[in-house]
């Protein structure tokens, strides 16, 4: 499965989980106005990383659940199942990945 081919559905993601945990956009008013949730959820804004966060705590989800619904068509089990897999070949194809450091010269052994 390619990810790099498809188009995120951010909006329809946050809707979804936000109608499915029972939430009104007037509960997001801590991170978010409800004219900037409903942007988000109409696909005519897109967030920040730290939005995202912000939006998968309120609603008491882990942000790459958010982002993992975005590029599914259904959000069925092996949907969900496909896009983790390509995501977790792709991590374990970096050979030399190295988070926290500051280095910003490529390292070659």
């Amino acid at each position: 499965m390619s990810l790099k081919a498809a188009t995120p559905k951010f909006g329809q993601a946050l809707r979804a989980v936000r109608l499915e945990r029972g939430l009104s956009q007037e509960d997001f008013y801590e991170v978010s106005g409800r004219t900037h949730l409903s942007r988000l959820e109409n696909q005519g804004a897109s967030p920040s990383l730290n939005k995202v966060a912000q939006l998968a705590q309120t609603m008491g989800v882990h942000p790459l659940t958010l982002l993992t619904l975005s590029f599914c068509n259904k959000g069925s089990a092996a949907e969900v199942d496909k896009v983790l897999a390509a995501v977790r070949d792709e991590i374990a194809s970096f050979e030399n990945l190295q988070l926290g450091t500051r280095d910003r010269h490529r390292r070659t052994t």
